[in-house]
Order: C-alpha cells, then sequence, then structure tokens
C-alpha cells in the first residue's frame, strides 16, 4: 500500500478483521484528539524511537507517467525529513514561547477518514493509509486547509493508546503551499 502507488492496496486475503479495522482507526482519531487539543505531550509518545517523519513536496509534472513522479524522491525535497530527535527538537522550540509561526497557537481540526489497513513482514506492526484534512486557523484572518493521504506503519505498544507510529509519510495533495508556515503536526 502506497499512496503513490494505489494498485497496491490491500487485498482480500491480507484484509484486516474488522475488530482490529476498528481499533487502528480508533487509535488514529485519538490522535487526531491529541493533536487538535494541543497535548503534543502525550502525542509524542505515541511516536517510536525510531519514527521517520516524512512529507515529501509534490510537483506538477507532465507526461504519461506524471502521477508516478508527482513527489520528489526520498532525500530530494520536503517540507518535514524528521527523526524523534530532530521533532523533540521542534516541539521544544513550540513550547518555549519564542515560537513566533505559534504566537498564539494554531486552532487545528484533524480529519481523518478511508482507513485502510494491510500487515506488514513484521507481526504486530501494520501498514495503514488514511486520507487527511487539516484545517488550522490561527489569528484573525489566517486560514490554512491541507488535503491528502498518510501512509503509516503503525506498531502495537504498551503506551497509553496502545500504538506507536513508526514511520508518517504525509502526501499532500497541493503543489504550491500557501500557509505561513509549517508549524503544526500532521
Amino acid at each position: 500500500m502506497n499512496a503513490a502507488n494505489p494498485a497496491a492496496w490491500t487485498t482480500a486475503s491480507s484484509a484486516p478483521t474488522p475488530e482490529l479495522q476498528l481499533e487502528i482507526e480508533r487509535f488514529l482519531y485519538k490522535e487526531a484528539a491529541l493533536l487538535d487539543r494541543n497535548d503534543v505531550k502525550t502525542w509524542f509518545e505515541l511516536l517510536a524511537d525510531d519514527i521517520r517523519y516524512l512529507m515529501p513536496v509534490a510537483t506538477n509534472r507532465l507526461g504519461a507517467d506524471a502521477r508516478s513522479r508527482e513527489f520528489a524522491p526520498q532525500r530530494e525535497a520536503a517540507f518535514f525529513d524528521e527523526t524523534k530527535s530532530s521533532m523533540k527538537q521542534r516541539l521544544k522550540r513550540l513550547q518555549s514561547g519564542l515560537a513566533w509561526a505559534e504566537m498564539p497557537a494554531s486552532r487545528t481540526r484533524h480529519l481523518v477518514s478511508n482507513v485502510l489497513v494491510e500487515p506488514t513482514d513484521v507481526g504486530g506492526e501494520y501498514r495503514v493509509e488514511s486520507c487527511i484534512l487539516v484545517y488550522r486557523s490561527r489569528l484573525e484572518r489566517q486560514v490554512d486547509v491541507f488535503a491528502g493521504v498518510r501512509d503509516d506503519v503503525l506498531r502495537r505498544a504498551s503506551n497509553v493508546l496502545g500504538w506507536q507510529i513508526a514511520r508518517r509519510t504525509i502526501y499532500l495533495d497541493q503543489a504550491t503551499l500557501l500557509a505561513n508556515n509549517l508549524s503544526i503536526f500532521f
């Protein structure tokens, strides 16, 4: 399963049980609520130590294979390409009161839908694709809407929600972002 390759989506033979599907969907909804409530400390605990948090740049290309080349290759161009350590530094800065991009803090609403789940080759680990719509308002007139798809790897964990995010790749539909900054988490 890969946002850039929809043909790789779950087949009937690897479909999750309804219970597992519901459990993962509930995790994603609770994760969204943590972000919307600005409980980033609890949200940060959901991240695996080896997480890769990536948002590649989308480009507009011409040609028959344009969709397969829509996003920049890994390590080439990204809005985010972070590890847990770099995310921790960003989080510290946001909480310091010195991050102008979040003074005053953004109000967000993370909407998650169209959740597709499939097992990986590693026990207790699942690839999860979900459509997202993230609404952000800040100050009197700043409004941003980000639409796209997330390609996650989730692992069972002994934390508050029972899962951790081992990898998150965010593919935004917009090739040009009009937002003043990208100071929020997706």
